[in-house]
């Protein structure tokens, strides 16, 4: 489903990703882990397509198209969805005006029929209920005002709407307290399939508690230095990573 291969970028003459290889199959979640600084969100940028990161080399296939060619929006209607570590505030456009606007960009490039505000409406209702959401979410002006907590919900509710077939979540937990995470957490399990791929990032075991990956990844210094089952990450909870920073220079 996505496969990366040899993957170097870089941003203002700085390379921070240095020759990354991943793959991820339908039905397979993975977790990224490593400390500050190791090129995480850089990845999740770059796949985004943010044009700040230079590719220095490297491909990045998703549905056997390489989406380094194709502009942000593309990848998305391809079916690519990333929830970044601080959504943005947008004043004046209502949650539903937003994802309404969203979700018929991608009917129009997949050529399927656009959808009334009234039947998007009725759509958006049923994404809150299985969320857990309350109605008034779709009234709100985008993430204006809202608490850490209330942005990342509302980034899986975005990803309930577009329903991609990979998703890459970058720091969902980040700022979350227990509740929050759990309530999170449950909302992306829903919203996984055995035809879908899930890609965490984060520093943290916890949130790989609530939504146990397939395999562990953990990038230092812009590599991914070791991969493993779940149980890595609670190694990595127990020993925190100078001792694979150790290792690498070594």
């Amino acid at each position: 489903m996505l496969k990366i291969k040899n993957l170097h970028a870089s941003i203002d003459g700085a390379v921070i990703l240095k020759g990354i290889d991943l793959e991820i199959k339908p039905g397979e979640i993975h977790a990224i882990m490593g400390p500050n600084g190791a090129g995480k969100s850089t990845l999740a940028k770059v796949l985004a397509g943010d044009p700040s990161y230079e590719i220095l080399s490297g491909e990045v296939l998703f549905q056997q198209t390489n989406i380094l060619e194709l502009e942000p929006e593309e990848r998305s209607h391809l079916g690519l969805f990333i929830s970044f570590q601080y959504p943005i505030e947008i004043p004046g456009i209502s949650n539903l005006q937003f994802l309404h606007a969203a979700y018929n960009a991608k009917q129009k490039a997949l050529e399927h029929p656009l959808i009334s505000e009234d039947a998007f409406h009725q759509l958006l209702m049923e994404k809150l209920e299985l969320l857990e959401m309350k109605e008034e979410f779709a009234k709100r002006n985008l993430n204006e005002g809202f608490s850490g907590g209330e942005k990342k919900r509302n980034e899986i509710l975005q990803m309930a709407v577009l329903n991609p077939l990979m998703a890459i979540l970058d720091e969902t937990d980040s700022g979350l307290d227990i509740d929050a995470m759990r309530v999170v957490a449950c909302g992306v399990k829903r919203l996984f399939s055995p035809e879908k791929g899930l890609l965490l990032i984060t520093h943290y075991q916890r949130l790989l508690d609530y939504i146990r990956p397939h395999i562990v990844h953990v990038m230092i210094d812009g590599q991914i230095v070791k991969s493993g089952t779940h149980k890595l990450a609670a190694e990595l909870e127990e020993k925190g990573y100078d001792w694979l920073e150790e290792e690498v220079k070594a």
